[in-house]
């Protein structure tokens, strides 16, 4: 059985908070109001555009002196380590310790630690933290914003998904990647692709335009990704997909009727039976209508511009 218990912490902007919410419940079944939470399951930080660190907890006590017994028993496994308290923020209810305090907490903790401390190369690094009165004490494991690095695509379109948003709902979609295949038949310049072929999921593209798929696949050689993006209509899809996003074109020089909306949803129904789909407008009755039904859904903000993000099966 696996006990193992795992901690994260968030930061996102009050108009994410819908959407931050709505990958916490495909990550891990649930989702809290709050910026901390505690799963069995174990999710890479550096995938959500919202986590701040992780924590793979180790020991918990309600006392710290009780949490420092426990560390002096574990195995370092490594020759050189530090230990970060992770209180630099409030957690929850749970208010943020001051910097001298959390230095000494860091340092006390380490002394209790087997192996050698070493605060500018160390071959792993732990984290400690409080919260709700309890103390806990694990592997740390911080986020890297590799989603920022795709901010400067070659090609780029003003309607195109924010690159938060875009990883966002490819985790949405894909939280657990093994074994599963995806699409976006309607991928335009790629940034779904991009955050997807980057967390190492199997995904393919399509799009209609010619020049949109040029500019795709620039985009993902230019981080040196690999993926395939063909040219051709939603209709010509001819293999079945574990699930599928699509965007709902929407811009000026895309002049989609809503018989044509609704025959992109009924041909992503005949290759997948789950979809993620991105609108500016509502569009249940189409849903309905393509053979799906809506299980999650939220709204993604972004100054007074809104989108509708449904979870489809």
């Amino acid at each position: 059985m696996n006990n193992r218990q795992f901690i994260y912490t968030y930061v996102r902007h009050r108009d994410e908070q819908d959407l931050c919410r709505m990958e916490m419940r495909a990550f891990f079944g649930y989702d809290v109001a709050s910026n901390i939470l505690k799963s069995p399951v174990e999710i890479e930080p550096s995938r959500s555009p919202f986590m701040k660190e992780g924590l793979d907890v180790l020991c918990e006590d309600d006392t710290l002196e009780g949490l420092y017994r426990q560390i002096e028993c574990l195995e370092s496994g490594e020759p050189t380590f530090k230990v970060l308290c992770l209180n630099s923020f409030d957690l929850g209810d749970t208010k943020k310790i001051g910097f001298a305090e959390r230095r000494r907490i860091e340092r006390d903790a380490g002394l209790r630690m087997p192996g050698e401390p070493d605060l500018n190369e160390p071959q792993k690094i732990f984290g400690i933290l409080n919260w709700d009165s309890r103390w806990y004490f694990g592997e740390y494991k911080p986020s890297e914003a590799v989603w920022h690095q795709h901010q400067q695509k070659p090609h780029m379109y003003s309607t195109a998904l924010g690159t938060r948003l875009a990883r966002a709902v490819t985790n949405i979609a894909v939280p657990f990647p093994e074994g599963i295949r995806a699409i976006d038949p309607c991928c335009g310049i790629g940034t779904v692709l991009v955050e997807a072929l980057s967390m190492g999921i199997d995904m393919k593209g399509r799009d209609i335009n010619p020049l949109v798929v040029w500019g795709s696949r620039k985009n993902i050689r230019h981080f040196g990704l690999d993926g395939e993006v063909t040219i051709g209509p939603i209709a010509a899809v001819a293999d079945e997909y574990d699930v599928a996003i699509i965007d709902m074109p929407y811009n000026l020089f895309t002049h989609i009727t809503d018989e044509g909306q609704l025959d992109i949803l009924k041909e992503a129904r005949r290759f997948t039976s789950k979809l993620v789909v991105v609108t500016i407008d509502t569009i249940d009755h189409m849903i309905s209508e393509a053979g799906f039904s809506i299980i999650d859904r939220c709204v993604a903000k972004k100054g007074t511009f809104s989108r509708q993000i449904l979870v489809c099966e």
